[in-house]
Formats: structure tokens, C-alpha cells, sequence
């Protein structure tokens, strides 16, 4: 499941919403780091309407619009609740061993440091190449 698919889903986990509604929550809920645009939006739900995780709830007409609500089936409660927790046991395992690395006194080295015992990489040339 798409990082996108994700907060999709969890954004209308509580209650059916709009395009812009869902856009919104979305940010909210990836505290800015989720920032879809509506193209990518509506490709997201039409994806996941296909794969039955998505439903249409209702069209209303506000100021001359349409909007078009969605809310998530049984099937994508259900797929929602299984990432949800596949991730949290990923969470949980780095976790797991980034403890045991401190406990183990493994030194944390700074990014710019190549595996141990090698030399940076080299940056990458004008061209992009590797010099």
C-alpha cells in the first residue's frame, strides 16, 4: 500500500469526506509531510474504489459544485487495520534493535560516513557521473 493509499484511507476512517476535505485531513494527519495534489488524489481513490476498499457515499451540489463524498467499505477497514499494523511491527522491530545496538555500545556513525572500514562515496561529477 502506497504511503498516499494510507492516509487516504486513514482520513476517512472516521467519517465520509470530499475531494478537498480529504486533501486536507491528509496533511493534517502526515503532519504536512503528505501534500497530495488533486490529480493525485482522484488517481489514489479511483485505484482504491477498483480494489473495493473505497465507496461512493453521496453527490451533493454546494455553490454550484458537485462534490462527491467517499467512505471506506468493510474491505478497507479491514486492509486499513492490517497496515496499520504491519507497520507498527516494523516500527517496533527497528526499534528493537536500534536498543540493542546502543546496549551493545555500537557508535552511531554521522551520515556522511561510508560503511565501516570504507571511504565516503565520491560525489557524483558535473556530468552526474562518479569521478
Amino acid at each position: 500500500m502506497t504511503r498516499a493509499a494510507f492516509f487516504v484511507l486513514t482520513a476517512l476512517a472516521d467519517q465520509p469526506r470530499h475531494g478537498y476535505g480529504i486533501l486536507r485531513e491528509v496533511e493534517e494527519l502526515s503532519d504536512g509531510e503528505v501534500r497530495l495534489r488533486v490529480g493525485t488524489l482522484y488517481g489514489v481513490l479511483d485505484r482504491l474504489a477498483a480494489d473495493g476498499l473505497i465507496a461512493l457515499d453521496r453527490e451533493e451540489v454546494r455553490q454550484g459544485r458537485l462534490r462527491r463524498y467517499y467512505r471506506l467499505t468493510d474491505e478497507g477497514v479491514t486492509a486499513l487495520d492490517a497496515e496499520a499494523e504491519r507497520m507498527a511491527a516494523g516500527a517496533g522491530a527497528a526499534k528493537r534493535r536500534i536498543a540493542e545496538g546502543r546496549r551493545a555500545g555500537v557508535p552511531a556513525r554521522p551520515a556522511t560516513e561510508g560503511p565501516a572500514g570504507l571511504e565516503p562515496p565520491t560525489p557524483p561529477g558535473l556530468a552526474g557521473g562518479y569521478a
